[in-house]
């Protein structure tokens, strides 16, 4: 089984995820200032974006380890991997998604930025748009 090619995917995924939750804020920001972009007040999106946040600072507050670095470590064991033979691409995104710091320090990263994405969430409220008005 390729678990090398799996957990270089799973790191991809998890970059992903970041981005997605620190580029989507900054698009509902930019997005409402702008006024030109009304999906960043989709129902959809906003519930999908509070939901990716709210997820991370539970298990910071459980605990817990991500699945996707459980997962991708598991993968990287079974691929053989004895320490870090990293490539490019592995190495900047383990490069800008991993540091060092005691734990107390993400939990507390995680919270604020749920509780900014909250703010955000009041000062620039979701909208659920009815099809009838979105033919017209």
């Amino acid at each position: 089984m390729p678990y090398r090619l799996l957990a270089d995917t799973v790191l991809v995924l998890h970059l992903g995820v970041i981005v997605f939750v620190v580029g989507g804020l900054t698009c509902i920001l930019v997005g409402n200032r702008v006024g030109t972009w009304p999906w960043v007040n989709s129902i959809a999106f906003r519930l999908l974006h509070l939901g990716a946040i709210g997820v991370v600072a539970a298990q910071a507050w459980l605990g817990q380890e991500c699945p996707l670095t459980t997962l991708e470590s598991w993968l990287r064991l079974n691929a053989g991997a004895s320490g870090y033979e990293k490539g490019f691409i592995e190495y900047w995104v383990h490069w800008l998604i991993f540091h060092e710091a005691p734990s107390w320090v993400f939990t507390a990263l995680y919270t604020g930025f749920a509780a900014l994405i909250i703010v955000v969430w009041l000062a620039y409220p979701p909208v659920r748009h009815s099809r009838k008005n979105s033919d017209a």
